[in-house]
């Protein structure tokens, strides 16, 4: 190396020189060449220098180039690929294939190789990480302990814990991240009882990795697993922290057991002088999520109300949390409130704040009104971004808006805010899954123009559109062509297609995962081909890819589908044997498969199963053993499981409270039927669908009274009624001689401003005029003719007048009855004889213009007086 003034200053030019990277690397490049190389030192530190700049992707490849000028390079590519833990490996894979063609009888070092690795990990480039590891071993490096853990956590993550266990087993040095690293793979794999055999092996207990055992467990909902573990640590001189609770209660309330969650949260509170931890920021925050995640809003609220006079509600990360349950139970206005609040505190709100509101406006009531978005998004109190715009993108593609969602893209062009492979992938599978196929493949072809190569996300919407559109075989094709030629397997598919991918030099990192197996064996389960299915989960494992318990429901969900219990009994057996625990859904699954078949005792052994191996029942599972019971005429025996529902913390919905009124109906129990309706007005609140069931399940049999009753409380509420029986009320009470009642029931209708079938009219003006209550059928008719013009002129909606609309009932729900009764021969003179007496009054006293003027009754006002 030469010694010249030079580059002797070097290093201390460049360093004067730190803050302007630019001219550190002119002074490089104009001070060291081939005669005089430059000290490995000075290049070590350029670049350093200058891959911690944003413009390095054009800086470093110039001097990459200038150091494979040097008589030996191989230094200087070891000093370059010592700030590889910073490179992109788009810079460093080169400058690391160039160092082993120069050297390849000295095999780089260790570190070297670890840095690569550690990059490949970060970019979850997990195929280079076997890559390089095998490189590694075929040069005559010796891994490390960093080196083995590199791969096994790269094993772990790609869910492959077979080959993981393998790799750990053969390392001749351990150390603690080895252990945690296998034992958080198979909690994160599902199999989080795999990894206490890992915490046996441990020569001490160590409390992270504990931790993470305790979530595992807690997220499978093996909660007597977890505080047996706790309890351990206790013993072993390991006292749980703030941590450990903090992953209990986050892992429970993830599992959907937010109340036991509570209790931990509580306990923290209550409890701290029996040496219990005091709940922290972080402890706060969870709860907070797992309220406003189950829908508890209301708990919530006074949690935050505890946050605020506890000083845990002064992070803009906390109130987001409150704004995205808020938006999650479809309160976007209250949400908005908060927003002020945050500004009046003092809280800066951040892109990720206006996004979630953003996202709030596009779901709102599952039509979101794009003005209201696209004000809030240019009224300047935030900077769209990728996420903003791929909200509004998403919205556009639900409602299958796919010109709207162009529009968006052309958007984000002019705004400078480039789409990201999340954004196109949200277009490309609107247009494939509506089979919008020649749409599809020009997007594709606009993703390759803005450089987005497909992946594997792009890959498994292609084949999940493929499966949806009956070209279940295609898609199997392109999965089996994914092994051997990545992305390039498309090109099955066309020739648009392939010219997407065939330049693509990541092409071959595009391979199936589970989800790619996922849609594949739901696909074929649901055809009833279960041989195949069968194939592919076998294919699954031998690739190393570990089929998880989505993958197993889905056959159990299927064979159930076919009547085929028993083979969804041994699906549920050979899970449990290879490691993957079943979750309450899988039980709900075979619990539902028995249902169909009226098998009630195969259910309650079901539901003794899940309790024994600590598995929650939820309200599904309780609701299937109702049905079932209700169905077999067991309603005695299905009544107490509400009080059972109650002691488990668990609140009865609509559907269980359903069951259990049409069933007592049926058995012409009402009173039971009516206790249980007030009961689920009660739990469930005064929803109308309540009101509307048990007046149908009166009706049904015949209790006009009753149903009429219920039908009064419904009118009063302002309820619709588009669903209620109230044309066959009108006509039973008529029927049994009650037309006083459904001559209220008529007036109370018009009060209230309903648009109802004029139909309706026809049973109480037989019914008056067979009485001979003529003022009150001349004022009947009037009314039943002008709401018939008025059905003509307006549509309806609910079951209340919707002034403006054109779109008539009859186009939606086929002809009305009142259309239908002027079609029949029997109804039509009586038809005709009321519109005559309408025309010409009653013995010519005057017509109904002139009763109306003499009359005052309130209940036959027009407008809406309700």
């Amino acid at each position: 190396m030469s010694s010249s003034p030079s580059a002797a200053n070097l290093l201390a030019l460049l360093r004067r020189n730190a803050a302007s990277p630019a001219v550190a690397l002119r002074l490089f490049l104009h001070l060291s060449s081939a005669a005089s190389p430059a000290p490995p030192r000075s290049t070590s530190f350029l670049a350093r220098l200058l891959a911690a700049q944003p413009a390095a992707d054009a800086l470093l490849p110039r001097l990459l180039r200038h150091v494979l000028s040097f008589p030996d390079p191989s230094p200087h590519l070891l000093a370059f690929l010592s700030c590889s833990g910073t490179l992109p490996l788009c810079l460093a894979l080169p400058a690391f294939r160039s160092l082993r063609a120069l050297a390849s009888d000295r095999p780089p070092p260790t570190p070297v190789y670890n840095r690569l690795i550690l990059a490949a990990l970060r970019e979850s480039r997990l195929d280079l990480v076997e890559a390089l590891y095998k490189d590694l071993l075929v040069a005559g490096a010796e891994p490390d302990v960093f080196t083995r853990n590199l791969l096994l956590q790269a094993l772990c993550d790609a869910g492959r814990m077979e080959l993981a266990q393998r790799v750990f087993d053969a390392m001749p040095i351990r150390n603690e991240f080895s252990f945690g690293i296998l034992a958080r793979g198979y909690c994160r794999a599902g199999r989080s009882i795999d990894s206490l055999k890992v915490l046996d092996g441990m020569p001490s207990l160590n409390l992270v990795v504990c931790n993470t055992v305790v979530a595992g467990f807690c997220k499978e909902g093996r909660v007597e697993e977890a505080e047996m573990l706790v309890e351990r640590m206790r013993a072993q001189g390991l006292a749980p922290n703030v941590v450990t609770f903090n992953a209990r209660i986050s892992a429970l309330c993830k599992a959907g057991q937010v109340m036991e969650a509570y209790r931990i949260f509580k306990d923290m509170q209550e409890d701290w002088q029996h040496g219990l931890p005091r709940p922290d920021q972080v402890t706060f925050d969870v709860m907070l999520s797992g309220f406003c995640v189950a829908g508890f809003i209301d708990e919530a609220r006074v949690l935050v109300d505890i946050m605020r006079c506890g000083g845990f509600l002064r992070r803009v990360e906390s109130y987001n949390r409150w704004l995205s349950g808020l938006v999650r139970n479809g309160k976007v206005g209250e949400a908005q409130e908060l927003l002020r609040e945050m500004a009046h505190e003092g809280i800066q709100p951040n892109i990720y704040t206006h996004n979630i509101i953003v996202s709030g406006l596009c779901k709102e009531h599952k039509a979101f009104d794009v003005r209201r978005v696209e004000d809030f998004i240019r009224s300047g109190v935030m900077t769209p971004d990728v996420v903003t715009y791929t909200s509004l993108l998403h919205a556009y593609c639900s409602k299958g808006n796919i010109a709207a969602a162009n529009r968006i893209l052309d958007e984000m062009a002019l705004k400078g805010c480039a789409p990201n492979s999340f954004t196109y992938n949200v277009l490309l599978q609107s247009l494939w899954r509506s089979g919008r196929t020649t749409e599809a493949e020009q997007l594709l072809e606009r993703m390759s123009e803005k450089g987005y190569n497909l992946d594997t996300t792009s890959c498994n919407i292609i084949i999940d559109g493929l499966c949806k559109n009956s070209r279940l075989d295609v898609a199997m094709g392109i999965v089996d062509g994914m092994w051997k030629e990545g992305s390039a397997a498309l090109g099955r598919l066309g020739n648009s297609f392939l010219s997407v991918v065939s330049d693509s030099s990541s092409s071959q990192r595009c391979l199936p995962d589970r989800i790619t197996y996922s849609i594949l064996i739901s696909a074929l389960c649901k055809e009833g081909r279960f041989d195949e299915a069968k194939k592919k989960l076998l294919e699954m494992i031998v690739r190393d890819i570990s089929p998880d318990s989505v993958i197993y429901d889905t056959f159990i969900h299927g064979y159930c589908k076919h009547g085929k219990t028993s083979l969804a009994i041994k699906v549920l057996r050979d899970m449990e044997k290879k490691g993957c625990n079943p979750s309450t859904s899988t039980y709900n699954l075979l619990i539902q498969g028995f249902e169909k078949q009226h098998k009630s005792d195969e259910i309650i052994k079901l539901i003794s199963e899940m309790k024994e191996k600590g598995i929650s029942p939820n309200v599904m599972t309780y609701n299937s053993l109702i049905k079932s019971f209700c169905e077999r005429g067991l309603v005695k025996r299905a009544m107490p499981l509400l009080d059972e529902m109650l002691q488990n913390e668990l609140v009865p919905n609509i559907t269980s409270f359903g069951l259990l009124i049409k069933a007592f109906c049926k058995i012409t129990d009402f009173p039971s039927a009516q206790m249980v309706f007030d009961a689920a007005l009660r739990t469930c609140g005064q929803k109308g669908v309540l009101y509307c069931l048990m007046c149908t399940e009166l009706s049904t049999y015949g209790r006009w009274i009753e149903a009429k009753n219920i039908l009064e409380i419904a009118l009063e509420m302002r309820v619709s009624i588009q669903s209620f029986p109230y044309k066959q009320i009108i006509s039973g009470l008529c029927e049994i001689g009650e037309v006083d009642h459904a001559h209220n029931i008529l007036k109370l209708l018009i009060a209230k401003g309903h648009m109802f079938d004029p139909a309706a009219f026809m049973p109480v003006i037989e019914a008056l005029g067979d009485r001979g209550k003529k003022q009150d059928v001349d004022m009947l008719s009037e009314k039943m003719m002008q709401m018939a013009d008025r059905n003509d002129g307006r549509g309806t909606v609910s079951g209340k007048t919707t002034p403006g609309s054109r779109k008539h009932e009859h186009d939606r729900n086929g002809e009305s009855d009142w259309r239908t009764l002027l079609h029949r021969d029997d109804s039509a003179r009586t038809i005709l004889r009321i519109t005559k007496r309408v025309q010409t009054g009653w013995g010519q006293r005057g017509n109904v213009y002139e009763h109306k003027q003499q009359r005052s009754d309130e209940f036959y006002v027009i407008e809406n007086t309700g």
